[in-house]
């Protein structure tokens, strides 16, 4: 198997992975907290937040585990990956990620194909995801800078925070927000709420990728009197 093979195939399956890991462990937690959301929003936060830092940690030396269009438009725009590549990764990671919901639904005994009807729209929801996105790509941005062997758990612990400090429990990612749109389940998201939500995302990630140009700069010695 080439490396350009093998970087495709990795992101479809940390995709594939990642995005069976968000749906499924929100219907084990609602199934399982008696009506309590926050119980179940607990459990769904703590599963994705665990298999984040696995992914990351055994699929990012192969190809950067991005598992995310925002994450590789940013570092298209870094010049880190070109642009046939980085259009490559987000059919993969697309492709990979509704084959993981649907994978999800036969786990789960669920009709494989569903349309969430969950409506997760106005003002407050795209601000949350624009400062999701913005705060995930900045972790990683700062991360590969400065300390880049904690790049799995930083990016892991952002998560486990933005599922609760931000309105829209923190989607952060294009590809996930049209799965989740697939799965009527805890995790969804209505088809018709997705493009805004894609919308908010991508600024978020043009606005980390500008701050993060200036802030994460490679720091000259100070000259010497």
């Amino acid at each position: 198997m080439g490396q350009g093979t093998r970087r495709l195939v990795a992101e479809g399956l940390g995709s594939g992975l990642l995005f069976a890991c968000v749906v499924g462990s929100g219907i084990m937690a609602e199934a399982l907290a008696g009506g309590n959301v926050a119980i179940a929003l607990l459990g769904n936060t703590l599963a994705t937040g665990a298999i984040l830092y696995v992914l990351i940690t055994i699929l990012g030396p192969i190809s950067g585990a991005h598992f995310n269009p925002a994450v590789t438009l940013v570092m298209r725009l870094r010049g880190e990956i070109g642009s046939r590549e980085a259009l490559a990764f987000v059919v993969v990671q697309l492709a990979g990620g509704i084959i993981g919901i649907w994978v999800t639904h036969l786990m789960f005994d669920l009709p494989i194909l569903q349309l969430s009807t969950k409506a997760r729209a106005g003002i407050g929801n795209w601000t949350g995801e624009f400062v999701a996105t913005f705060g995930l790509l900045l972790t990683i941005l700062g991360a590969v800078r400065y300390r880049p062997d904690n790049v799995p758990a930083a990016v892991a612990l952002y998560i486990v925070a933005g599922y609760w400090f931000t309105s829209s429990t923190s989607f952060a990612n294009p590809a996930i927000a049209v799965a989740r749109s697939l799965s009527n389940s805890f995790a969804g998201i209505a088809p018709q709420d997705v493009p805004l939500f894609i919308v908010a995302q991508l600024a978020g990630a043009l606005a980390a990728y500008a701050v993060g140009r200036r802030l994460f700069v490679e720091e000259l010695p100070s000259p010497q009197p």
